[in-house]
Parts: C-alpha cells; sequence; structure tokens
C-alpha cells in the first residue's frame, strides 16, 4: 500500500523539484543581470521584502500594477534591450512609480522613470506650457536607458547603476571610497551605513519585486501565467498628427475610449498635442493602427479652437480665465512677443468644441469693465449704440461696471 502511495506521490515529488530548480536557476540568472553575487539570495532584508510583497494584499497589488502596465511591458524591455540594459530593470520602474507615467513626488520628480527636471531635460525631454515628456513612456525610457548605460560605464556594475539612479552618482562614489569597496555587502552594511537607508533599501526593493515578476509558479498559482510571455500584440505603436490636434478627435475616428488614449500621453498637459509642432508623435494601441492609417486625416484648427476677438478692457489674464486656460498658452499659440494686445485682435484659443458649445458661449454677452462707454463698446462689436440700449432696455447713456450686456454683432 505504502508502495503505491509513493508512486502516485512521485510525479509530485518531481514536478516540486523541477520547478525549485527552474525558479533557482531563475533567480541566480536574475542576480547575474544585475552582477550581484548569489549569496545575496540570503539577505534578510530582501528577503522581508519579498515575503510582503509576495503576501495576499500586497501580492494582489503587485499583480494589479502589472495587469494595468501589461500593454507598456513590451515597449519598456525593447527600449532596455537596445541600450543593452538588462531588462529586470523593468522592476525599477515598478519601484520608482508602480508604471504610472502620471506619478508626480513630492521632491517633484515625474513619471514611469521618476525623472527631476534637471535630469530630464540633461536628456533632451521636454518640458513646456503644453507638455512633459518625464511622462512620456517611451521618450522617458529611451532617457532612463541613457541614463543608466552612462552610470554603469562609469561605477562598472549593473547594482551600483540601480543605487546611483535613486542617490546620484556624487553620493554613490564618496560611499565607495567611504567603505573602501564597492561590494553591495559592504555599500548595504546597516551598522556602517555608508549609503542613506532609502538607497539600502532601494536595490533591495528592486531585486524583491523582480524575483516575484519572473517566479513561473507563483505566477501559475495566482493565474497570471500570461503575465510570463506578453506579446508584442498588447503592445503600442507610434504615430503623428497635426501640431493643436485634439485627442478626442482622434479617439473618435479609431474608435478608441478618449480615457484610454489619454493613458498613454499622459504626456500632453492638455487635450491636444503641441500647436508649435507640425507634426507630433503620440501613442496609440498597434492593435488600432490600421484604423488610424485608414481614418485619421488632418482638420482645419478652426473647427477645434475658439477664436475670440479681442475687446475693450481685454488682457491676456482675463482670456485666459475666461475660457479655462492659462495666460501664457493662449501667447505661445498665438506667437505673441509681449502681453499687449489691439483692438479687434484675433487670438486662437485652444479649447475643446464641446467646451466652447456649453460653457464659453459668451460672445453675444459683454461685461462692462471700468472706462468703457456705449459708443466704445458699439465700436468694438460693429454694432449701434441703439442696438445696444434695445437689447438691454437702456434709457438714457450709463451703464455700471461689471454689468453684463447682451450684444448681438
Amino acid at each position: 500500500m505504502f508502495k503505491y502511495l509513493l508512486l502516485s506521490l512521485l510525479p509530485l515529488f518531481l514536478f516540486a523539484n523541477l520547478t525549485y530548480e527552474s525558479n533557482s536557476k531563475n533567480e541566480l540568472a536574475l542576480l547575474n543581470s544585475f552582477d550581484i553575487e548569489p549569496t545575496f539570495l540570503y539577505d534578510p532584508v530582501m528577503n522581508s521584502m519579498r515575503r510582503k510583497s509576495s503576501s495576499t494584499q500586497r501580492g494582489k497589488h503587485f499583480f494589479r500594477t502589472m495587469k494595468d502596465a501589461y500593454i507598456f511591458i513590451p515597449i519598456i524591455k525593447n527600449i532596455l534591450a537596445k541600450y543593452n540594459v538588462p531588462q529586470e530593470f523593468l522592476y525599477l520602474a515598478m519601484a520608482e512609480s508602480n508604471f504610472h507615467t502620471k506619478a508626480y513626488s513630492n521632491k517633484r520628480a515625474a513619471g514611469l522613470w521618476q525623472f527631476m527636471s534637471a535630469t530630464g531635460r540633461l536628456y533632451n525631454l521636454h518640458i513646456d506650457e503644453y507638455v512633459d515628456e518625464r511622462r512620456d513612456l517611451v521618450k522617458s525610457t529611451e532617457a532612463a536607458a541613457k541614463y543608466l548605460s552612462f552610470l554603469h560605464k562609469k561605477f562598472g556594475k549593473w547594482y551600483l547603476a540601480a543605487i546611483a539612479y535613486n542617490c546620484g552618482g556624487a553620493r554613490l562614489s564618496r560611499a565607495i571610497k567611504k567603505a573602501g569597496s564597492d561590494e553591495l555587502s559592504v555599500l548595504l552594511d546597516e551598522k556602517k551605513k555608508y549609503l542613506p537607508k532609502e538607497s539600502r533599501n532601494y536595490i533591495r526593493k528592486i531585486v524583491a519585486l523582480a524575483i516575484i515578476g519572473t517566479d513561473e509558479q507563483h505566477l501559475l498559482s495566482n493565474e497570471y501565467e500570461y503575465l510570463l510571455n506578453r506579446a508584442n500584440a498588447y503592445s503600442i505603436s507610434t504615430v503623428k498628427i497635426s501640431g493643436g490636434e485634439s485627442l478626442k478627435r482622434l479617439a473618435k475616428l479609431i474608435d478608441l475610449p478618449l480615457k484610454d488614449l489619454k493613458k498613454l500621453n499622459r504626456h500632453l498637459k492638455y487635450d491636444f498635442v503641441p500647436p508649435y509642432s507640425k507634426k507630433y508623435d503620440i501613442y496609440i494601441p498597434y492593435v488600432k493602427l490600421a484604423d488610424f492609417k485608414r481614418k485619421y486625416y488632418e482638420a482645419p484648427m478652426k473647427n477645434i479652437y475658439k477664436v475670440h476677438i479681442v475687446k475693450s478692457g481685454d488682457n491676456l489674464s482675463y482670456i485666459g480665465k475666461m475660457y479655462g486656460v492659462s495666460y501664457p498658452l493662449i501667447k505661445d499659440f498665438n506667437h505673441l512677443k509681449s502681453d499687449r494686445l489691439h483692438l479687434r485682435q484675433k487670438l486662437i484659443i485652444p479649447i475643446s468644441k464641446s467646451r466652447a458649445k456649453k460653457e464659453i458661449n459668451t460672445r453675444n454677452y459683454y461685461m462692462v469693465k471700468r472706462g468703457d462707454s456705449l459708443d466704445s463698446i458699439a465700436r468694438a462689436y460693429r454694432v449701434s449704440v441703439r442696438n445696444i440700449k434695445m437689447q438691454n432696455n437702456i434709457k438714457g447713456s450709463l451703464i455700471k461696471v461689471g454689468e453684463r450686456l447682451k450684444i448681438y454683432e
């Protein structure tokens, strides 16, 4: 009887052994990719992080994060490979931002890779009134890969590049000099504290997340085996659209929910691409590329933006508040060299058609300002004083500051 029981359990023992061997090989390969010694698998702090991240509640968070980033992962891995950065550095982005392109820290770091603005600009990430390319999932990953390559070239080991990414190259150099070694076990000494606690735990967190993410048995047991084979079919395509183009219009053309299009283009501060570019790159799901090629066409700007005719008393700040956009944006969009405006000057205001109809339908009304008269308002709108008086039941010529007048052009 015992013999038969042993024979029936043998496949389970063999499977468990094979799984253990497979996971063990994966873990050793992972450590090797970071240039870390195998003994690091016994680091108590790292293993504590690993257990906590694998626990029921945090494990759900881990898989939810991976699932949300499913469409990003192939392109991130491809870019890392392009710059010969180990693909396991994918988990550095997870440690930094949980793969949230919109992430913004209290230290003013932004995006997937949490770049400070100075470092971002150093790696050609454009930041202005319209865009913050630290949140551009492709361009920021390119920048991170270049930065990590630079740090690896400087320090010679990938785990040192990861630590320097967190605390800075100068801080790491001082720590190595003080420790007299660049060995990980020395730099992570909890008593000597050569590195800040955040940096000591940073590399541990990345390795812990990477081990969980490559643990085949753990993924299979949680029904997330599809994460092991992230097909390029779920990846992203880069397309060019005309300057000032509306994301809402594009989403409608390719039959994609606007929220999904925005999620892929968090670097855009508004729902349109920068007006100063003839063509601008944005991202759409690869499965929508054929629809884009078949359906997209450039639309005249007048169908997307509001035309504002400058009236007496107008200034850029007032106009900006009226339309809910910043005055520097209006200035840049209209290529104005100064804040000075002149009567009947036409300004293009970048605002969606729906908002223009719903909230900004103010062209038939005028708010009286200091210095206004019926004559000056009539001249600005090219209507007669008599017309204004009739529409507003004005008997004399007296108007008050703050009074709202109907104007029919």
